[in-house]
């Protein structure tokens, strides 16, 4: 199998090629801005890179696309801070331009595996989120954070017509919270639009308090990389099971507030000697979203996906606790 994956240097991106190289024969033809996640892969004889812009490389993508037998479009924005902050950046990447990759992938019949997102079900009041079922609930116009949220979910929409009126051969997947290493920078986490793991490690080395916004009672279930990364092969090794699907990929065993995290990094981190004393001195403060924010922001207070389908479908099931997952992420950036 020959794939293409955009957005390749990014978290899930230089994850995905580690698992297709070490797992499988399949070939991998990367394309980013950047490739120095990708450095390590350069001498494996089934990994390519071309470096690009997927705004201006439309002639390339096209070719690209033809020569694959599957899409994995996964150039986008992911930071609820850049939501803010960019608000058309992030619709002109993660719709505008990926919007063009599906067209390219239904014109020239290829398959595409589309990174949605456990944002699109944004204030549902289910209990736990239903692919099929769950409504998909946002906040008003002027809560920029939602332009994310609204962006993808219209994009699952219209895959989902191109399927119906196109046959175009397809697979939505909804990451939840994955964690890792290479989920952020410290220079990200420095300018504070880091996500909340690699913001947390950060503030703690730097001797800066970990600020817990609005209290931090707000609950997610973090999935780590390597569950998910075991799912998309999954997706990927069997196109009749997953053709047509939408899949949650998440870890509702690892659900936990942003503040129980928290102190599980700092638990953690004291058991690192190179992080022992910054941890012990460590201290976490409490702020108002729209301090930390803006007046654009808005949130959701948990958000447990339901893994029936792609368990019953394609029988995966994530594996790491979530303890293991935050010690294997803050050992990323003792080794890295």
């Amino acid at each position: 199998m020959n794939i293409l994956i955009l957005g390749a240097n990014g978290f899930i991106g230089s994850h995905l090629i580690e698992g297709v190289l070490k797992k499988t024969d399949w070939k991998v033809n990367a394309f980013d801005l950047s490739g120095m996640n990708l450095e390590k892969f350069e001498e494996n004889r089934n990994f390519s890179f071309t470096q690009g812009d997927i705004f201006t490389a439309d002639e390339w993508l096209l070719h690209a696309i033809t020569e694959c037998d599957a899409v994995l479009p996964l150039a986008g924005i992911a930071k609820p801070a850049y939501y803010l902050s960019k608000p058309l950046w992030t619709f002109e990447l993660d719709f505008e331009q990926n919007l063009k990759i599906v067209r390219m992938c239904a014109a020239k019949d290829r398959r595409v595996i589309f990174p949605s997102t456990s944002e699109v079900y944004g204030m549902s009041t289910d209990t736990v989120l239903d692919e099929e079922e769950s409504p998909l609930i946002v906040g008003p116009i002027n809560k920029m954070r939602w332009i994310y949220s609204c962006g993808k979910q219209m994009l699952d929409r219209v895959i989902a017509a191109y399927g119906q009126e196109k046959g175009l051969r397809y697979t939505l997947f909804r990451p939840f919270n994955w964690i890792g290493p290479r989920l952020d920078t410290f220079r990200d986490a420095e300018e504070r639009t880091a996500r909340s793991i690699t913001q947390m490690v950060f503030d703690i080395l730097s001797g800066r308090p970990i600020t817990l916004v609005n209290g931090g009672e707000q609950h997610r279930s973090f999935t780590y990389v390597s569950d998910g990364i075991d799912a998309l092969l999954a997706i990927l090794a069997n196109e009749q099971a997953s053709n047509g699907r939408i899949f949650n990929i998440g870890n509702p065993a690892n659900n936990a507030s942003i503040k129980e995290l928290a102190h599980l990094v700092i638990e953690t981190m004291k058991g690192i000697p190179s992080f022992r004393k910054a941890a012990e001195d460590a201290s976490i403060t409490i702020m108002p979203a729209e301090q930390y924010y803006g007046n654009g922001y808005d949130d959701m207070k948990n958000r447990v996906p339901s893994i029936k389908a792609i368990e019953k479908a394609l029988g995966w099931v994530p594996k790491v606790s979530l303890r293991e997952a935050v010690e294997r992420t803050i050992h990323g950036y003792v080794e890295g």
